[in-house]
């Protein structure tokens, strides 16, 4: 999709939004799926990116070029910090594969070989998304644990305003870590914002407290438990043999560990001696919005043999989602993740005030006020790098956005002179003279070249929402959208 605003970030969001909102999940998808690259973890991306062009558009591929090529794929996911043991059953495996297809006249050698390393991601990540372990009927125990400083007092709120939005369970949480100072009230604090119960005591025994804890949970109807557990910096004795005590005591059924991205393949270390002593049933993954690299992702899963479930995605409660291994895969070959980026804006943005809009878009009406809600709906949806980071072909203009300093700071900015203008000046911003642009700027706290910038490019969006007017949905022409619908699949 040509987006028609180079990198001016007031259209590209503009156009973003408009393609969202004008455009079924369907229909988006098979648009960008094949023409464009995104990204999530920039090492593995970049270097993949490199893998696939040295051997695109050649009509046979050797086993020399195989040869080559699996060494350098061996290279990207080792610098991505992948665990050794990993990368070699990555490459023994994708390369047996490839040995072993017969070649279809319809597929080129290097879409194979693309196609078949996606599959081995996937594989390796966990095949498919793995969902919570929650009895229906009685009472569901999770146990967290995991080092100090990985996340894991926060996840366990993240997880509890998770199940309680999808869910009605009634949830209560409870810390046995009688070590670190202020983490009970920590977890209280947590439990308040999530709005779920929190087990208040004074008990200095961890397995004090997880007794107490089942006994509180049965008085009061308690659907769901989760229970956080003390982290060290390092793993040691006392540590493993309070969780197996724990463990003992609570029997849950589900056992999450919860590690930090950005420790690479030391995750996958962490997670081998936590899922020695206590079985672990899962993963949850933080700080994976901070990670470039990847390789705690695509260690974790082999090294334990349980499933990454969920993935924190930044600090606030609502960062949080379920981990699905095809789309992370996608995201890393650099195919984007079109279908999270659509549930997202599915999730985020005002249908009412979509239809409004979209009226107005097919009258070719487009004014400074639909201008603003447009900008502000790129902020629920996580701003315009969230969406960036799920869009393919993106790689390269975020990276010149970030050389030419455009961030969510100045779509903020733009916001704010937009706020400071009239209910007429929004209407009709031609009557936006000198002494106008003066009053306006003292009140966004700008400058009068800002206001003047942000006209011009209104003008600029304006113009090519009157050239939609005669296109389809999203800006894209009605012939297209019939022809896609005719070609593609059924899911």
């Amino acid at each position: 999709i040509n987006t028609g605003c180079s990198l001016n970030p007031i259209l590209l969001a503009n156009k973003l939004v408009t393609i969202v909102i004008g455009t079924s999940a369907h229909e988006f998808r098979a648009l960008v799926w094949n023409k464009y690259w995104g990204i999530m973890f920039d090492t593995l991306n970049d270097k993949f990116e490199t893998i696939v062009r040295s051997i695109k558009g050649k009509a046979i591929i050797s086993e020399s070029d195989l040869d080559l090529t699996m060494r350098e794929i061996r290279i990207a996911l080792l610098e991505a910090d992948v665990s050794l043991i990993v990368v070699k059953n990555f490459i023994t495996n994708v390369k047996e594969t490839i040995l072993g297809k017969e070649i279809l006249k319809s597929v080129k050698p290097d879409q194979m070989i693309i196609k078949l390393v996606q599959d081995e991601l996937v594989k390796i990540l966990g095949s498919e998304n793995q969902p919570l372990n929650i009895q229906s009927s009685q009472l569901t125990k999770i146990l967290f644990c995991g080092l100090q400083g990985s996340g894991k007092t926060t996840s366990v709120a993240k997880l509890a305003n998770y199940i309680s939005k999808n869910s009605k369970k009634k949830i209560l949480l409870s810390s046995t870590d009688i070590y670190r100072p202020a983490a009970q009230e920590q977890l209280k604090i947590l439990a308040g914002q999530v709005q779920v119960d929190f087990f208040n005591h004074d008990l200095k025994s961890s397995v004090a407290i997880v007794e107490e804890t089942l006994k509180y949970a049965e008085k009061n109807l308690i659907d769901i438990i989760l229970l956080d557990t003390a982290g060290r910096q390092v793993i040691d004795k006392e540590l493993m043999n309070e969780l197996i005590a724990i463990e003992k005591i609570f029997k849950p059924q589900e056992t999450l560990l919860v590690a930090d991205a950005l420790t690479g393949q030391d995750a996958a270390n962490v997670a081998k001696n936590f899922d020695d002593a206590i079985k672990i049933s899962g993963s949850i993954l933080t700080r994976v919005d901070g990670d470039s690299r990847g390789g705690a992702a695509l260690s974790i899963k082999t090294i334990t043999n349980s499933p990454i479930k969920f993935i924190g995605i930044g600090e606030k409660i609502e960062n949080f989602e379920m981990f699905y291994p095809e789309r992370i895969a996608q995201r890393i070959l650099g195919m984007g993740d079109i279908v999270s980026l659509v549930e997202k804006a599915s999730e985020n943005i005002n249908k009412s005030e979509i239809e409004e809009m979209a009226k107005k878009m097919q009258k070719g009406k487009f004014d400074l006020e639909d201008f603003s809600k447009q900008l502000n709906q790129m902020g629920n949806m996580g701003g315009v790098s969230g969406i960036l980071s799920m869009l393919p072909g993106v790689s390269k203009a975020q990276k010149l956005m970030a050389e030419n300093k455009i961030s969510e700071k100045l779509i903020n900015q733009q916001i704010a002179i937009i706020n400071s203008m009239t209910r007429n000046e929004k209407s009709d911003p031609d009557i936006i003279k000198a002494s106008r642009k003066i009053r306006i700027s003292k009140g966004s706290g700008t400058r009068v070249q800002d206001v003047n910038k942000l006209l011009k490019q209104f003008l600029q969006s304006q113009k090519m929402m009157k050239k939609m007017k005669s296109m389809g949905r999203g800006g894209i022409p009605n012939d297209l959208l019939n022809k896609l619908k005719g070609n593609l699949p059924p899911n």
